[in-house]
């Protein structure tokens, strides 16, 4: 299983070293990017993670917690994202085809994101064209929150609709991950999962995350 620590519970002041503590194996690196609007919390903008990407040779996996997806997309693709999520929910129904497509035409991949009380149905019609459904085991906005047991159902429908239709998106999760609700994910069909706290507060963060990885 891939693992995405997530830098949201990092210590800022010496970021640097708190990425080389998690770079270990196959990692992605998850960045939390809320506006204050779409969730009650403001994180860090585009800078960051082009700082980020100047030292690191990581997988910048960018889950955009904003009202307006569409027109900051382009900021993170420059700044070094190689996976940009965004909302279902922060979207008109009516553009969510349009942000698929405009955040795949400039050249990174592109996830959709659904919060604990969206029905997973609503990313029917648009499984074919993403890269990434990231389901939401805790309501978006702060980490530390307790994992929410119907996201596995979401998991074990996302794995069902992919192996029918040979669709090829990943299925990730976030919220709540520790050892035990990864291993419930992972025999669900998950096969990344986004972990702060659980990493960030070990003593021995290359252990925890090898863990993760050989659930």
């Amino acid at each position: 299983m891939i693992v995405a620590p997530s830098i949201l519970s990092a210590n800022f002041n010496n970021l640097n070293e708190e990425i080389k503590s998690i770079n270990h194996g196959n990692v992605w690196l998850h960045c939390d990017v809320m506006d204050g609007h779409f969730v009650p919390n403001i994180t860090f903008g585009a800078c960051v993670i082009k700082n980020i990407k100047k030292d690191f040779d990581l997988f910048m996996d960018v889950h955009l917690m904003i009202t307006d997806p569409y027109k900051y997309a382009i900021d993170f693709c420059n700044a070094g994202a190689d996976l940009i999520t965004y909302h279902y929910e922060a979207v008109k129904e009516e553009d969510i085809d349009k942000t698929i497509s405009y955040i795949k035409s400039l050249g990174v991949k592109v996830g959709i994101s659904v919060k604990p009380n969206t029905d997973i149905k609503v990313l029917d019609k648009y499984l074919k064209d993403i890269d990434l459904v990231l389901v939401m085991s805790v309501e978006p906005g702060f980490g530390g929150q307790k994992f929410i047991d119907s996201a596995l159902g979401k998991i074990r429908y996302l794995k069902e609709t992919k192996d029918k239709n040979g669709y090829k998106y990943f299925i990730e999760v976030d919220g709540g991950i520790n050892h035990e609700t990864a291993r419930l994910v992972k025999m669900s069909g998950c096969e990344v999962v986004v972990a702060g706290n659980y990493i960030f507060n070990s003593d021995n963060r290359k252990e925890v995350i090898n863990d993760l990885q050989n659930i």
